[in-house]
């Protein structure tokens, strides 16, 4: 199990050089040159970031990519549900089948009280903080 996946990695590289830019729109081409990410791989997280309102694109001459606000309100488990989906480190192993155990499991409750601690740690994880 990966806690970060490659994408929110990428996104993280890719929305902490943006933030280092002091709000000038940067292009695709300088992302890729910086951080040596794939075009077409860095232009799928890019589009998703524009969709989900963290990133605004500038088409044209001039254009690329600016951050809608400011680093330190961009937070880690939010990327993380973008691309990764609602946090969760405890998952039923039958998917949709209720296990009969699930109000006596002792492990269940454990992990569900771990799940808690590491949320709570990733909501603090901003862009900002990240930067520093």
């Amino acid at each position: 199990m990966k806690l970060i996946t490659r994408d929110t990695d990428y996104a993280l590289r890719a929305l902490s050089f943006i933030a280092e830019q002091d709000e000038k729109v940067v292009t695709v081409s300088e992302l890729v040159k910086e951080l040596k990410i794939p075009r077409p791989f860095l232009r799928k997280i890019l589009q998703l970031l524009n969709k989900k309102g963290v990133l605004k694109s500038h088409r044209g001459i001039g254009g690329g990519f600016l951050l809608t606000k400011p680093a330190d309100k961009i937070f880690l488990v939010d990327l993380m549900e973008i691309f990764q989906g609602p946090f969760s480190l405890n998952e039923c192993l039958f998917k949709k089948i209720i296990c009969p155990n699930m109000n006596k499991c002792a492990l269940r409750k454990r992990i569900d009280k771990i799940e808690e601690q590491v949320a709570l740690e990733l909501e603090t994880v901003s862009i900002a903080s990240l930067m520093k």
